[in-house]
């Protein structure tokens, strides 16, 4: 990319997350601290069709709510979890949906699983800029309540087309300590999951789980909030 597209690409970046910032703060919660903070990306590029982007939406909010999900935050040491949501596809496009909110019950467990399934779409179709979901997402964290682990969980059907390398983003934020997983939904990209391991993923307990398109969508990120919820080491 020449240096001036990439100057521009890198401010209107920085202006997209800048703002984010600001709708998180009046939200942020005063020395709290919590087991995990986790980013939720949601993958609206042009390959994600209204039917595919109400399957992640509802997958995503009924994972929450399922009993052995709940049962997991609650065995944390402090029994609460932060999670932080929003919609990403081109390079300067991503869209807040849910600002930084604590789980420490089953009925906050089920409210946000509520509105996460039931939330519409927020963004115009795009391209595919994994790097640029990651940078937002690393942005998030500055409000985020204390944590002994930071965890960026991205879905996604395709492979990174526009922004800057994936994998230089994803050292630098592994670089910070910050760990990112991957539901990968291999209806067009039958190796999906493998870009995603060697482009994408990292950070300690890192790991991708493949959906084998939308449909299995739901059962998947459920796994992965589990094990996320739950910490490295679980199968």
């Amino acid at each position: 990319m020449p240096g001036g597209r990439s100057g521009l690409f890198l401010s209107r970046l920085a202006a997209v997350m800048l703002a984010g910032l600001l709708l998180l703060a009046p939200t942020r919660a005063d020395d709290t601290e919590v087991d995990l903070a986790l980013v939720l990306a949601i993958d609206c590029s042009f390959s994600v069709d209204s039917s595919e982007f109400r399957q992640q939406m509802e997958g995503l909010g009924q994972a929450l709510m399922r009993p052995d999900v709940k049962a997991a935050i609650r065995a944390g040491a402090h029994q609460r979890i932060a999670i932080t949501a929003y919609q990403w596809s081109d390079a300067d496009t991503q869209a807040l949906i849910l600002p930084w909110v604590v789980i420490s019950g089953d009925a906050d467990a089920d409210e946000v699983g509520r509105t996460l399934a039931a939330m519409p779409r927020k963004l115009a179709e795009g391209g595919t800029s994994i790097s640029a979901a990651l940078m937002f997402g690393d942005a998030l964290f500055a409000t985020a309540p204390r944590a002994p682990r930071q965890v960026i969980d991205i879905s996604s059907d395709g492979r990174n087309n526009v922004g800057p390398p994936v994998n230089a983003v994803r050292d630098r934020l592994v670089a910070e300590g910050i760990a990112i997983n991957a539901v990968t939904i291999m209806n067009e990209w039958p190796t999906l999951d493998t870009y995603f391991e060697r482009q994408v993923v990292g950070g300690e307990g890192h790991f991708v789980i493949p959906a084998r398109d939308y449909v299995s969508y739901a059962e998947a990120i459920h796994k992965k909030l589990l094990r996320e919820i739950t910490g490295p080491g679980v199968s």
